[in-house]
Formats: structure tokens, sequence, C-alpha cells
């Protein structure tokens, strides 16, 4: 897939001129690509209404794939969220390639002034120096060592990253530093690492989580178009515990009426690649996510749909989201207690139950910190 590279924009402050095709407004599919729409962010000054000029061509090309770098001071982003069992995260990119339909991290893209549907997973912003952020940041004297999650927000190892290898440097110096990290997702490029996650493994200093959301492989393609198959996921887990490296499933997300029904066989289908923990998360649909998985469902399950939203508003009350902490990611009421106890049953049951070792803090050892330069001579 070709790649262009935008002209530096600093992150906190960045703005772009969208340029749209009308087509990738109308709700039609685009080839390997999963958001259906391409609305205007929330926070944009206009709002577009799109009509069909009848220039609709159904073999088009998929869309490229853009890069803007992003000059932002600092790699690490903290949180006191109560229901996040993390205190920091680092995100080498902004938007993901993978392009699932279900992405709560979309509406992040409206802060950087583009859309939160195609823009996501076709104007990615990266973070080029990573590297380098991430070692002046631990070096600093007040810094207290916790374990960071990488690649929360869009996947560290999504298909770009194989070729600007930003991860693998902040993976590098994690390493170096004997910086516990904690990881989550759908890639298979995570293998290319496996020798730094399976070093720090020994020293109780990672595991990882694979988020698997079907074992179907049609609505996988479908849902997920450009993240690697349930069956090649399965062996990143079987890949990933032979080399020693704690490794969990999360069935995530779980999608009432299209995918929820497949939980007990996904724990059991990663019991058995060798993951030794588990964890889910129901369908989140914030801000512009809401109408972007309603605009996929009906474009690719349009008898999904009644059904799909009716029980979304059982799990959350009435509403079709509620980002209340500690009920968004797993719901409320009778309908989400009974998932609850279907999955405690089957991960009991598959003895996926036990609680997970924390990470080693005690190794870490901070970066030498970079020496300032020498003041400038006068001549008098």
């Amino acid at each position: 897939m070709p790649l262009r590279l935008a002209a530096n924009a600093r992150a906190s402050s960045f703005h772009t001129t969208a340029v749209y095709n009308t087509s990738m407004s109308t709700g039609n599919p685009r080839k390997g690509r999963g958001a259906v729409l391409s609305p205007d962010g929330r926070f944009d000054a206009w709002q577009r209404e799109t009509t069909d000029d009848g220039w609709w061509q159904d073999d088009e090309a998929a869309p490229a794939t853009e890069l803007i770098v992003d000059t932002a001071k600092t790699v690490i982003t903290y949180n006191r969220s109560p229901d996040i069992p993390y205190d920091r995260s680092i995100n080498p990119y902004r938007g993901c390639e993978h392009g699932c339909a279900y992405c709560f991290a979309r509406p992040s893209h409206a802060y950087l002034g583009l859309s939160p549907g195609l823009d996501f997973e076709t104007r990615l912003a990266c973070k080029a120096d990573a590297a380098d952020c991430l070692r002046a940041e631990l070096s600093k004297p007040g810094y207290a060592c916790r374990a960071v999650a990488l690649g929360i927000n869009t996947d560290a190892w999504q298909p770009v990253e194989r070729r600007l290898r930003i991860t693998r440097g902040i993976l590098e110096v994690l390493a170096e530093t004997r910086h516990p990290v904690t990881i989550v997702t759908k890639s298979a490029l995570i293998l290319r690492d496996i020798d730094l996650l399976a070093d720090m493994a020994r020293d109780g200093l990672a595991h990882v989580a694979v988020s698997i959301t079907t074992l179907d492989p049609a609505l996988a393609r479908s849902m997920e178009p450009r993240a690697p198959s349930p069956q090649r996921r399965l062996s990143v887990i079987r890949a990933l515990a032979a080399a020693g490296i704690p490794t969990a499933v999360m069935v995530a997300p779980l999608i009432p009426a299209l995918t929820d029904h497949e939980m007990e066989s996904i724990l059991g289908a990663a019991r058995d690649a060798g993951a030794s923990a588990a964890g889910y998360i129901l369908l989140r649909l914030p801000h512009e996510v809401k109408p972007l998985f309603r605009a996929w469902l009906q474009a690719r399950y349009p008898q999904r749909m009644t059904h799909v939203y009716s029980l979304m508003r059982q799990l959350h009350g009435g509403r079709e989201y509620d980002s209340t902490f500690g009920t968004r990611q797993r719901g409320s009421g009778p309908l989400a207690e009974i998932v609850a106890q279907r999955f405690r049953g089957a991960t009991r049951r598959l003895g996926l139950d036990a609680p997970t070792l924390p990470l080693n803090i005690g190794a870490f050892r901070p970066p030498p910190r970079p020496q300032a330069p020498l003041p400038q001579m006068t001549l008098f």
C-alpha cells in the first residue's frame, strides 16, 4: 500500500485541509477500508452534507495511506480513569490502518481536525522520534516507574510499523532500562519483537493481550479489514506463550447479536493456543463511533441492525452507550450480568481466571540524562 508523508505538524495544535471524494461520505463500503462514512469532526467549524452525483465506481482503488509527522515533545500520556488498570500509556500512532469499524479511538481524530471515519484509517500521525523522547522522559530525576501500556488507543503494530519501526525503537528503550510494559494488540507483527519481549518477560517486565473479536473469517474481513485473521491471531498467542511471555486473550469488543455467541469458543481456542488469562469489553459507541458503526452495520449486516441496538440499549440503561466509569466497558443491568456470568463460568472452567501477576518495577534503571551543551565562549 503506497504511503505519502505530509509536512510536520504539531499534534497538540495541528490543522489540515481535508479534501474528500464525495463517494467517501455516501455510505458505500470502500475497498480495503472499514468505515463507510467520512463525517466531519464535532470540533470542526463546518458540517457538510453529501449527495450522490452518480460518479461512484465499484472498482475504485483503495484509498492510499498518508503519514503526518507528530512532533509532540512527550510520548507518555497519563490518565486517572478509575476503571483502567494503568496510569500511563504510549501510543506511537494516531489513527490505525486496521480500519476496525467499531474502534473506540476514532473520535480522537476529531481533535486533529480530521474525520473519525476514513481519515482515521488513511491519515495517520506518527511519532518518528518517540524513542528519543521516551529516553529523555525516563531520565528525568522525578520519574516514578510504573507499568506503561503500549498501543492502547491504536495498535502499535499496525501495518505501517513494519516500515517505520517506531514501536520497535520504543521497546528497545524499555528493554534497555528494564521498564515494565503491558501490551494489547491484534497484529501478528508483534512476533518481530519477540526477542525483546521474551527477554523482558524473564524478569517479569512484560505481558501481552491479543484481542480476538470473532472466529468467523468472513465477519473479521468485513469488520477489521486490515487486521490479521482470527486464526493468525491464535497463532500469535501460541508463539508468544511458547516464548515464555505471559499472554492473555481479550474478547473485545463483544458485540451483542453479532459476536457475543462466540465468547466461549474464542476463550476455548485461545486457551488451547496457550493463553493464560482473559478479559472482555462490550462494544463501546462514544461520540462519532455511534453513527460510523451504525452505517457499517447497515451496509454489511442490515438484518442484524434492530437486534443489535435493542440489546445495546438493554445493556446501557435504555441508551445505546453509557460512558459512566465502571459501566462503560461491561454495561449494567440483567443482560450485562448474564454476560458477566457466562464469562466467569467459561474462564473458571478453562483455567483462565487466575490473577495476573504484577509486573516488576524494581528492576528499572533510568537512562543517563542528556548532557547539557557547553556555554558559548565570548571573544572578549
